[in-house]
């Protein structure tokens, strides 16, 4: 049994400069960023149109999401794409002096588990929030297309899955080329032949040949997306949605730096909040100490507490899920980058984490031995960098 397989790909047929835009997730608590790409789109036909951007996700998004699946039909009813059947393309993408290599191809829900614990071939790297499923089930159960922005990571330390193809590209038929609008750096894709898809294929399956564990795929990008994918099929069984449209990278891939997610707190009282958690540490942790720098619109320092958990971020996140609790109208964003929670916590009311990260050769022996770690542990490169939406493919 293969566990990526060839798709029937749409891509647009001119203009991709205007075509392609970063993932919905991106940029939640900015929303100058969506008004400029709104600005640079314009009415010209855009995955903007057919995707919701989280910073505009609300109670009711009916409006919006009716929209959004009429825009679908009209481009699969006007000139807008050119299918490409069978189809794996391979992926470079440029962004801040490093090229990252992918394979964009097919992968089999019944293949994915998101629960802990789970012992499927692709498993989730972070806790997934099942509150956080039913407003993306809204949007996905009646789209007749599908645009990923998922990025599944293999463990591939000898390199013989996707870097062999950056020799053979000029072999490939190109699919696009082009520079990604707000510097998100420059794109390529190439078309992989039959024999290549059959290469990679057999390399993949490879991976995992001997081992007890058969974790093939660990999600690095998108897992809620794909938890909602996975809940759609689960509720049509409609063939087609069985499956999900993905890029496959390469974990030991240099352009790969894992990243924290920083935590920004909003509506708190920040003396309240980190008088708390020094207490609650106190009380809970163990002799192993974490050091956290706390920014508020006042002030800028540093606080050391015990850890109760592996990684900083467990620490950190255990204790505001348990405050949150109790004073709801704490907000929390999740932000890639020192310099956005810097601006951010300029607000009266915000209260700002930083923190170190996780080495990226720790994730798939911690999946392995532990399952699934805290929620927003890692982010692969800043915003700017994450996958925007090129590639469609239908769904109904």
């Amino acid at each position: 049994m293969k566990h990526f397989t060839p798709a029937d790909i749409l891509l647009p047929k001119k203009d991709f400069e205007t075509w392609a835009v970063v993932a919905c997730d991106q940029y939640t608590s900015e929303p100058d960023y969506w008004h400029d790409v709104e600005r640079i789109v314009g009415d010209q036909p855009s995955a903007l149109h057919i995707i919701l951007p989280e910073i505009y996700l609300s109670d009711d998004n009916s409006a919006r999401i009716g929209a959004i699946n009429e825009k679908m039909q009209a481009y699969l009813d006007g000139e807008v794409f050119d299918r490409h059947e069978n189809s794996m393309i391979y992926v470079e993408r440029e962004s801040n002096n490093t090229i990252r290599r992918g394979v964009v191809g097919l992968i089999d829900l019944e293949d994915y588990d998101y629960r802990k614990g789970a012992t499927a071939a692709i498993r989730a790297t972070e806790a997934t929030v099942l509150e956080r499923i039913p407003p993306r089930v809204q949007i996905r159960k009646d789209a007749p297309l599908e645009l990923p922005h998922i990025l599944l990571l293999i463990d591939d330390p000898t390199r013989s899955v996707i870097e062999p193809l950056s020799a053979q590209k000029e072999r490939f038929t190109r699919a696009y080329g082009f520079e990604l609008m707000k510097d998100g750096g420059h794109i390529d894709g190439y078309f992989l032949s039959e024999e290549a898809i059959s290469r990679v294929q057999d390399a993949l399956e490879a991976l995992t040949d001997g081992k007890d564990d058969q974790l093939l795929f660990a999600v690095g990008d998108g897992n809620h997306s794909l938890a909602t994918a996975k809940e759609c099929y689960n509720q049509s069984h409609n063939p087609l949605a069985r499956y999900a449209l993905v890029e496959v990278v390469n974990i030991h891939d240099e352009s790969i730096e894992f990243e924290p997610i920083y935590r920004v707190l909003f509506h708190v009282d920040a003396e309240d909040f980190i008088e708390k958690f020094s207490s609650y540490t106190d009380t809970h942790g163990s002799g192993i100490r974490q050091t956290f720098r706390c920014i508020t619109p006042e002030a800028d320092g540093e606080l050391e507490v015990k850890s109760t958990a592996k990684l900083p971020v467990g620490t950190l996140q255990g204790f505001i899920d348990l405050y949150m609790k109790e004073h709801p109208e704490v907000g929390i964003d999740y932000i890639h980058g020192e310099e956005v929670v810097e601006s951010l916590c300029k607000e009266q009311g915000t209260l700002g984490f930083l923190f170190d990260g996780m080495e990226k050769d720790e994730l798939f022996p911690a999946i392995a031995a532990d399952g699934s770690l805290p929620r927003k542990t890692f982010s692969m490169g800043h915003a700017k960098d994450k996958r925007y939406y090129i590639e469609a493919r239908k769904i109904k």
